[in-house]
């Protein structure tokens, strides 16, 4: 199809995009045909840089030739295996390399293909663990509001975002949330630190309301996106881990957007030094070149899994497209590239200068917080910033200014009220200071649009 024909209504209504309204789309649509390192280009000519690394997902930069050239290796020997009768080197290997840089004991894996896959397997694994080894009671799961966990069915029980939930509830029955550690905006009206991280406590008080011999998880983004990079304060993880094993509580990250160096570290579990019973991987676990994903879980868990086959004990849970041997080979080669390049040192040099050149912003006196760690980072957008008011909603300034910036040729992740950037971590200081340039400019433009 030629670029006329790509671009034509005709041909995008037949396609269903996420979360977008396709006769919105069709009116100014992005077609993108390719991409480079930090950059995408559309089918016009245009190029765009990818200040989200897709969509949180293009860790080691588009184009890695490493990767590249792994999967058509892969391809020349074997492009699927049978999983309900047998594995492939690359996805045996995998795991085994995954096992060096996951935290403490992580060292059981399941590879599947999508991080809805790995939360609701996450869910799923805590509850069968409870039920084997003697605690069938233990069902419910605990999760945050604001969080996001997945479209399918359990892990958008789990979401706390009811933008994405209010279409299709009922959601499952079991699934409980409590606030997340909005310290800009606490729900308590306290302040940190001298509320000694009240927020963590009434996870406690809902354990003793429910039961602790109901609860099987408490499922959590150590970072959370939703919501404009919401941070752990210091204490609130490890708070959290105490908690959870005072109560015999499975604790689950689901480090999909935070996994693979995006924090500064391989996993943010390593960066707030409290490590979890399950871990949920995805996007950056193959920088996108091929669907990937997987849970690792501690070796007392995985005990509870082995038996004789007469024994029924196995993990019964399972994907077409788990262990496939192009996402084992991509996934290799990306794990490869992160390390060998040390992306993680890179992600927490450029973060932290992204952080100090995002304080220039408060200048435009709309900014009410910057956050985020390694190569995250997270604006919020308000009225006024001594008294922290919002925008009317009806303004939607984080969407007027993520707009802008788009139509300028930056990629970001916009809300009503906050923007994030989250490039590849190989973005070098120059795209840096452009990608910062334009994201200026953009709010610059929409400030003078509002108060015109």
């Amino acid at each position: 199809m030629n670029t006329e024909q790509l671009t034509a209504p005709e041909s995008l209504r037949r396609l269903v995009l996420d979360l977008r309204q396709m006769e919105t789309f069709i009116e100014d649509p992005l077609v993108v045909r390719k991409a480079d390192g930090v950059w995408y280009e559309d089918v016009n000519g245009r190029r765009i840089l990818d200040g989200l690394s897709g969509i949180f997902t293009v860790n080691a930069g588009h184009g890695n030739r490493r990767i590249i050239d792994a999967i058509k290796a892969q391809l020349d020997t074997l492009a699927f295996a049978p999983p309900l009768h047998a594995t492939s080197p690359p996805a045996i290997e995998l795991v085994q390399r995954l096992a060096e840089v996951t935290p403490e004991d992580l060292n059981t894996i399941k590879l599947l293909s999508g991080g809805s896959e790995a939360t609701e397997a996450a869910m799923k694994l805590a509850r069968q663990y409870h039920r084997q080894t003697g605690n069938p009671g233990k069902f419910k799961v605990i999760s945050r509001f604001h969080g996001y966990h997945g479209a399918t069915m359990g892990a958008l029980s789990a979401t706390g975002t009811r933008r994405r939930k209010t279409m299709f509830e009922p959601t499952l029955h079991g699934f409980l949330h409590v606030h997340p550690p909005t310290c800009y905006r606490c729900p308590y009206e306290k302040t940190f630190p001298d509320c000694e991280i009240f927020c963590a406590r009434t996870v406690e008080d809902l354990i003793e309301l429910e039961g602790a011999e109901t609860i099987a998880a408490l499922i959590l983004e150590p970072v959370g996106n939703t919501g404009g990079i919401i941070m752990p304060p210091p204490g609130y993880l490890p708070e959290l881990r105490d908690i959870c094993n005072r109560h015999d509580i499975l604790l689950i990250y689901d480090e999909i957007i935070t996994g693979f160096g995006r924090t500064g570290s391989m996993f943010a579990a390593q960066t707030f030094e409290a490590a979890p019973d399950i871990l949920c991987m995805g996007k950056g676990m193959s920088s996108g070149y091929v669907p990937l994903a997987g849970i690792a879980f501690r070796d007392s868990i995985a005990s509870a899994f082995l038996g004789r086959e007469e024994d029924e004990v196995e993990f019964s849970h399972g994907h077409t497209y788990g262990g496939n041997p192009l996402a084992a080979a991509a996934g290799l080669a990306n794990l490869a590239e992160i390390r060998e390049r040390d992306l993680c040192a890179r992600a927490r040099e450029t973060g932290a200068y992204v952080r100090q050149r995002l304080e220039e912003l408060r200048a435009f006196g709309i900014v009410g917080d910057i956050r985020g760690c390694g190569l995250l980072a997270g604006i919020e957008f308000v009225e006024d910033p001594e008294t922290r008011t919002p925008f009317d909603p009806t303004v939607k300034f984080g969407v007027q200014a993520g707009q802008a910036a788009l139509g300028k040729g930056l990629l970001t992740r916009f809300d009503p009220n906050w923007i994030a950037l989250a490039p590849p971590l190989v973005i070098t200081r120059e795209e840096t200071d452009l990608m910062l340039d334009i994201l200026a400019d953009s709010i610059r433009e929409t400030v003078k649009k509002i108060r015109a």
